[in-house]
């Protein structure tokens, strides 16, 4: 699966110093299509990581982290 980040994710995930491996690591084994959220706690971070993001065909879309 292919993953694409719109600006504003890009832009939280520098200011809170979230990788690109944490997220898509959280995303691993999603289904569904539309637009969905998950909410999980990572022992690294003090406070949970809440990624929104979009299924689409053949990639997710991430709206914000």
């Amino acid at each position: 699966m292919n993953f694409h980040y719109s600006r504003h994710a890009k832009r939280r995930m520098r200011l809170y110093r979230i990788s690109k491996f944490t997220v898509e690591s959280l995303l691993e084994g999603v289904q569904g299509i539309g637009k969905q959220e998950i909410i999980k706690k990572i022992h690294r971070y003090k406070y949970p990581i809440k990624v929104v993001f979009e299924i689409k065909n053949d990639f997710i879309m991430i709206i914000t982290v």
